[in-house]
């Protein structure tokens, strides 16, 4: 029997990025120390003043680089003072109608010898959209020797559903790729679209791919028939690629992704239409297509996706972090191997749109949320 969660309601209404935040203001209306199901903690303002804060990535020194994916900037943070520098050579993104800009960032394994950053945007050629991960080497606060890695097939007029969620592991590179609103391309092989992509970390094909000697078929894709993936991470112990993924209305998914298989979307899904009614023939299931781990109905609208493997918060070591944008809160999965056995929404009275959430090198939870904040969970003693 799959888990359905059931909200008791929705905390208020959604909280949008606010150009002039106040932190006096946001620290009056929440609590400074929280206490969870089995954890205390306090939150801290680390920065803030961006418009929405949509990933972080931390530098072996223990500063941060942060997207701003409406700006179209990425600054370097330094979460002990709060100090920002924009990065300059950040390549042109394309937002619009709350969709695209500048998303995902990662920092390569061995950015101590090589300083190769990997990040994704929305990338606008005349009047079409696509898709795109380049990556560069960080020079101080430049970004230098920029080259495109991947471009997803085909662009679009408009811009939604990108994805583009990042993961390396093994000196392979990992890439969601959204549907893009058009359902049924995450169904067919000869697009990008509604897939996850895997390449070598310089662009390069591997030749054992699923598909790589499928008639039609793109060869970079790894996964298909997912919606929109908008958190994946690598589990710690067992190395395998886990994600999440947007429902339309409810059925909100995590996934334990393999190669070749197919997720179901739209075919199969636990969400219905924004307007009522079921999404195609109304099925939750077909064989050959793969059941989601654990779903929501209704939907969180799941944003950023972090095992916690810290020392900090032991009582937290193993769990899944999940930011929730429409359900406002931090999500925190217990996972028994390869089940979700427990759910806890934490931050709920502070009713933040959170768009990531990170560990960082100190062990200390980093959250990212749409009032243009970087706020770090700290422990209480």
């Amino acid at each position: 029997m799959k888990n359905i969660i059931m909200a008791a309601a929705v905390l208020g209404s959604l909280i949008m990025a606010h150009p002039a935040f106040d932190v006096m203001a946001v620290q009056e209306q929440t609590p400074e120390d929280i206490l969870s199901e089995n954890v205390s903690f306090r939150i801290e303002v680390v920065a803030e003043g961006f418009e929405q804060p949509w990933a972080m990535a931390f530098l072996p020194d223990g500063r941060a680089l942060v997207t701003d994916r409406i700006a179209g900037e990425i600054s370097l943070i330094d979460v002990v003072t709060g100090e920002k520098t924009l990065l300059k050579g950040v390549p042109k993104s394309h937002f619009e109608n709350l969709s695209g800009g500048l998303l995902d960032i990662i920092v390569h394994p061995d950015f101590a010898e090589n300083n190769l950053i990997y990040f994704s945007y929305a990338s606008r050629l005349h009047d079409r959209t696509s898709a795109v991960v380049d990556r560069a080497r960080l020079d101080g606060n430049r970004l230098v020797d920029r080259e495109r890695i991947f471009e997803a097939w085909p662009r679009f007029k408009y811009v939604a559903h990108l994805g583009l969620r990042l993961v390396l592991k093994d000196g392979y590179l990992f890439i969601a790729v959204g549907d893009r609103y058009v359902r049924d391309l995450a169904q067919v092989l000869n697009t990008h679209n509604g897939k996850i992509i895997r390449l070598f970390e310089d662009g390069a094909v591997p030749t054992d791919n699923p598909f790589i000697s499928t008639d039609g078929a793109l060869p970079e894709i790894w996964s298909y028939g997912h919606r929109n993936i908008q958190g994946m991470a690598l589990h710690p112990e067992t190395g395998e690629l886990w994600t999440h993924e947007h429902g339309p209305r409810g059925g909100d998914e995590v996934n334990i992704i393999e190669p070749g298989l197919n997720y179901g979307w739209p075919i199969i899904t636990y969400g219905e239409e924004y307007d009522d009614g079921p999404v195609g023939e109304g099925l939750t299931e077909k064989e050959g297509m793969i059941q989601p781990l654990y779903y929501y109905v209704p939907s969180i609208a799941p944003s950023g996706m972090e095992f916690y493997t810290g020392e900090a918060f032991p009582e937290w070591q193993g769990n899944l972090f999940i930011g929730a944008l429409a359900m406002t809160h931090l999500n925190r999965l217990v996972i028994n191997g390869n089940k979700v056995v427990h759910e806890e929404r934490l931050l709920l009275e502070q009713a933040w749109r959170v768009r990531f959430v990170r560990q960082g090198l100190d062990g200390f939870l980093y959250l990212g949320n749409d009032l243009g904040m970087i706020v770090r969970l700290r422990p209480l003693d």
